[in-house]
């Protein structure tokens, strides 16, 4: 797996991998090849590894220093915790780790584990209401703390997107879940946080008022799980004026953002957290600033519908 260290301690041409199950669907690697192209980083190379939380001890001991590092997926997010060397506040906090960084140490490498979605989450809401200026509350996300937020769902996803609230200054979100009896992981994820969400069942036709009221909503819920609150949210013709982000990116568009957008308010699709996400891995990866446009160019390429 390794290639020959060069006396500096890197090598000519690293890995990186993205790792997961299933794993063949994920973007990762056009976003990660495309920033190493743009770096000039000759002989990197970042494929897609199929990996259950079974096969994944087995998969970091075979790191060493010919990897800078990996992105993870589900369901490796949680179960690679207890395997690293070291894991930072945030990641601690959420419960979840989605990059593994490669480092020298005097008796082989340290794995360290980051995550990146909440800086995804942060930097795709905040580009979301920069194309949204002056269109009502969202507006005003940057320029002030989001006061009202809601959650849909209780996953990983949504403990890194209690943090990304957190920070943008929302503590007590609302937090729709299908059933109250699958929240211990999240609200012991809040606790952590220093947040108090404020639980709710998902009630397609009765969450509308909470939905209207906020900022800034943000669906972790998997492709279509929400569709039936689209429908709900259709039928009732009532207009909204926060930020929607989707963190679902296929199908795209879901159909929460197509009701979210028909009803007014500003969305933002899940690719954009994917490629921010990305871009902070790639720069705790290579030590480089990410090429963000290049990176941008690749997804929009990728995802681009075929004539």
């Amino acid at each position: 797996m390794s290639e020959p260290a060069t006396a500096a301690g890197t090598v000519p041409g690293r890995r990186a991998a993205v790792l997961g199950h299933p794993i063949a669907h994920s973007l990762s690697p056009v976003l990660h090849t495309a920033a190493y192209a743009a770096l000039g980083l000759d002989g990197w190379r970042y494929t897609a590894i199929d990996t259950t939380a079974e096969d994944l001890p087995a998969v970091l001991r075979e790191l060493d220093l010919g990897w800078s590092g990996l992105s993870l997926t589900m369901p490796l997010k949680q179960a690679v915790i207890p395997l690293l060397d070291e894991v930072d506040d945030v990641a601690r906090a959420t419960g979840a780790v989605n990059t593994v960084t490669v480092r020298p140490a005097a008796c082989g490498v340290v794995l360290a584990g980051t995550n990146t979605d909440v800086h995804g989450l942060v930097a795709a809401l905040a580009e979301g209401v920069g194309a949204g200026l002056g269109a009502g509350r969202g507006a005003g996300l940057g320029a002030r703390p989001v006061r009202e937020a809601v959650v849909v769902g209780a996953g990983a996803t949504a403990a890194s997107t209690l943090a990304a609230l957190r920070d943008l200054g929302c503590r007590t979100p609302h937090v729709l879940v299908r059933s109250l009896g699958r929240t211990a992981g999240l609200q012991e994820a809040a606790e952590r946080l220093g947040v108090e969400p404020r639980f709710a069942l998902l009630d397609p036709e009765g969450s509308h008022e909470v939905l209207r009221a906020a900022d800034v909503v943000v669906s972790t819920a998997p492709a279509h799980a929400a569709d039936e609150l689209a429908g709900a949210l259709g039928r009732t013709g009532q207009r909204v004026d926060g930020v929607l982000l989707d963190v679902v990116y296929d199908p795209r568009p879901t159909a929460l953002s197509q009701a979210w957008a028909r009803a007014g308010g500003v969305v933002v699709g899940g690719e954009r957290m994917l490629l921010h996400q990305a871009a902070e891995q790639v720069r705790l990866m290579t030590g480089r600033r990410a090429p963000l446009a290049a990176m941008d160019a690749a997804l929009q390429g990728e995802l681009a519908p075929a004539v």
